[in-house]
């Protein structure tokens, strides 16, 4: 336990009083000057995040037992907003409008509960502000009779910025520009700021994409000093570079991806034992042999974090000259690697594991459609150009199956939720939206990865040494009771209590519901039931995956925690570090697991804003047209609707006008005050698109008739 959660645990106690730092270092027995120094620190640290608080007596408690929450401020475009406590175990808390004191949507927050207490319909005050949200905010500018103003593109972002005339000579209205906020907001007074770049004119080719790489303050380029790293990279293996490798270049693996994939990290074999056993091979770039901890490549990477899928482009972590050339695993050139070999029975157990470096060579760059017409259309001429790996992707599809099978019986959870791709053309434009496929050949590679990802991360579980795992805690009892309630009043059971559900009744429960019209209810609102997944110098179970171990060892070229952990294997292969390394090497895993988890929110946020908005142009023009939807949500001014391609669209209450809708929150339906018709999620509904604004990033539908439920 660390010195940090003693101090916790010890505020946390029944008995405890708010005391002063000289009461509390004499009560925790910190008695060294250099160790009272330190506590001191940690205190201010503990204090600047929220962890604990600091009264105007000069008194540290901690938040929970002070009536106080904290956590990251979510605003509205009406004004109010919610805090989304640190702590998950705690609701949501609401902040009125006229509470929020100048607080900015993600200004990390401190807010006193006047309503509510702890549990469901929690009010707040927002008291102190601990950290502010970036100064950075992308908008639209709008010239007024002594300021100019922007007007925010987050809509959680509800005052525009003031622009003093002066410095906003050369912009025009309607450009889209990012300021720097140099002024903060007050309780009656709207925030100020400068104009530090110019984006464009909204409808010119890119600026949609550059407006949010501004937004989250994307990375766009790689610093002089990474690429002068880079150049100096050989692009041929030494002899030196293969010492201490197994050499697999004779062992027959392919890559499979999508057809479009230029970052090829992962490589998979299969054979069969003389036991009668088989050898599943999972081979990824040796990343960590070009990226050395501490240098300008790795802090680089550390900083990103993740590369990010935006609809037009990749923002890689790692510079294309490793991610598509050095560390990609094209066919036919030797590549450093990472192996993991596990032996299956035919059961799809793992009997026995090794791993170690490796020097591989590809056979084939498969992808995810060859191989699905070898597997599932026998395609003959396919078949017959990689003859030679038919048998074995025969047996890769049989293996996945089993190891399929095995982990939904264990309970994992698996959401009936499709995903979409957005073609574009030349210029940028949205031209399709189509699903994507998941086919027997991306299950193949799913299958193996996660069985590897589980295999490693029990191993240096069990070897009891530092590591970072990735977990995902079970929902909060709140809304799992929610959800319960929910699908009670669907006429659906769920066994067990709220707080100790497990995923095998949730699993059972989406199974019960496949093919019929509650499917897509059932499976939207237990997937917002869920806990987001994370990165964790501290291991516990993967709840949706029902797995007890579980990290991320499979993607080191775009996922940070990757390269830690392959650079973890290769130090722990040459036997036990020693204690001050150890202490060293968990400071580094806590950090870049919390670094890391940032980073992947901030990604999907960005990419799924990057699709929404490709979404609403390629709804443009097609006003008056009418679509089959499935309602996807309910509120108290209206209902979502979403078309086959997943495009979704408000219908507001407003323009129901044959009866009047009432909200019922614990059905997540609108029902009829007079005919008594019903709006819930799942209800498939026929509208007319009366606006598509890529601009306000909305989308409005009519309905065209309404219809009892």
């Amino acid at each position: 336990m660390s010195f940090e959660e003693k101090v916790l645990n010890y505020m946390r106690e029944g008995a405890y009083k708010p005391l002063k730092i000289e009461e509390l270092t004499q009560q925790l027995g910190v008695e060294d000057k250099r160790d009272i120094k330190r506590f001191h620190k940690l205190l201010e640290e503990m204090e600047q995040e929220g962890k604990i608080i600091k009264t105007r007596y000069a008194r540290y408690g901690v938040p929970e037992k002070m009536n106080l929450m904290v956590g990251t401020l979510q605003g509205n475009q009406a004004g109010f907003g919610f805090i989304i406590p640190n702590n998950r175990d705690f609701s949501d808390v609401f902040v009125p409008a006229n509470q929020m004191n100048g607080a900015m949507h993600g200004d990390h927050v401190v807010a006193r509960l006047i309503k509510g207490g702890s549990g469901r319909n929690t009010e707040g005050e927002i008291i102190r502000i601990l950290k502010r949200r970036s100064n950075l905010i992308v908008g639209r500018y709008e010239s007024g009779r002594q300021y100019g103003f922007v007007i925010p593109d987050d809509q959680r972002i509800s005052q525009d910025i003031f622009i003093p005339k002066s410095e906003a000579k050369q912009l025009k209205n309607g450009m889209k520009v990012q300021v720097e906020i140099t002024r903060w907001p007050e309780k009656r007074r709207n925030p100020e700021g400068i104009v530090v770049d110019v984006l464009g004119y909204p409808g010119d080719k890119g600026v949609d994409t550059l407006s949010i790489i501004k937004k989250y303050e994307l990375p766009e380029d790689f610093p002089s000093q990474v690429m002068k790293e880079i150049k100096a990279f050989r692009r041929d293996l030494a002899p030196e570079d293969l010492e201490g490798r197994m050499d697999l270049r004779d062992l027959p693996m392919v890559t499979i991806d999508g057809a479009d994939a230029k970052d090829l990290d992962d490589a998979v074999s299969l054979h069969q034992k003389d036991n009668g056993n088989w050898e599943l091979g999972v081979h990824i770039a040796d990343v960590g042999h070009y990226v050395k901890e501490g240098t300008a490549l790795d802090k680089e990477a550390f900083h990103r974090g993740t590369s990010i899928y935006l609809v037009d482009r990749v923002i890689p972590m790692l510079p294309p000259e490793l991610s598509n050339d050095l560390c990609s695993l094209n066919p036919q050139v030797d590549r450093l690697a990472m192996s993991v070999f596990m032996e299956l029975n035919h059961q799809g157990k793992v009997v026995s594991h090794d791993f170690g470096p490796s020097v591989i060579r590809t056979q084939e760059r498969m992808t995810y459609d060859d191989v699905r017409d070898i597997l599932v259309d026998k395609d003959e001429n396919l078949r017959k150009r990689y003859q030679p790996l038919v048998p074995m992707f025969e047996k890769m599809e049989e293996m996945a199956m089993i190891l399929r099978k095995n982990r939904f019986d264990r309970g994992a959870l698996d959401f009936a939720v499709p995903e979409v791709k957005v073609k574009l053309d030349e210029q940028g434009k949205p031209i399709d939206i189509v699903p994507r496929p998941r086919s027997i050949a991306e299950m193949i590679i799913e299958e193996f990865m996660l069985i590897c990802n589980e295999t490693v991360a029990e191993h240096f579980s069990r070897m009891e040494v530092p590591f970072v795992y990735r977990v995902h805690e079970q929902p909060s009892e709140a809304k799992m009771q929610n959800f319960r309630e929910f699908v009670h009043n669907l006429g659906l059971s769920l066994k067990g209590s709220p707080d100790k559900i497990h995923s095998r009744a949730l699993q059972a429960l989406l199974d019960e519901v496949e093919g019929k019209p509650e499917e897509r209810v059932v499976n939207t609102l237990l997937l917002r039931t869920m806990q987001q997944a994370r990165y964790s110098a501290h291991r516990s179970p993967h709840y949706g995956l029902a797995a007890e171990y579980y990290s991320h060892f499979t993607s080191p070229i775009r996922r940070y925690p990757d390269l830690m952990i392959h650079r973890l294997m290769r130090e722990y292969l040459q036997g036990m570090p020693p204690q001050k390394r150890l202490g060293k090497i968990t400071k580094n895993n806590e950090a870049g697991a919390d670094r890391a988890s940032m980073r992947e929110r901030l990604a999907m946020e960005a990419e799924r804003e990057s699709v929404d908005m490709k979404k609403v142009e390629f709804m443009e023009g097609k006003e008056g047209q009418e679509f089959d939807a499935v309602i996807s949500g309910v509120t108290s001014f209206g209902l979502f609707a979403e078309l086959e391609n997943l495009v979704e669209g408000l219908v507001h209450v407003s323009s129901m006008d044959d009866d009047y809708y009432h909200f019922h929150e614990d059905k997540l339906a609108l029902v009829g005050e007079r005919t008594g018709k019903t709006y819930r999620i799942g209800k498939p509904v026929r509208v007319i698109l009366k606006r598509a604004s890529k601009e306000d990033r909305q989308i409005d539908f009519v309905l065209t008739e309404i219809e009892n439920d």
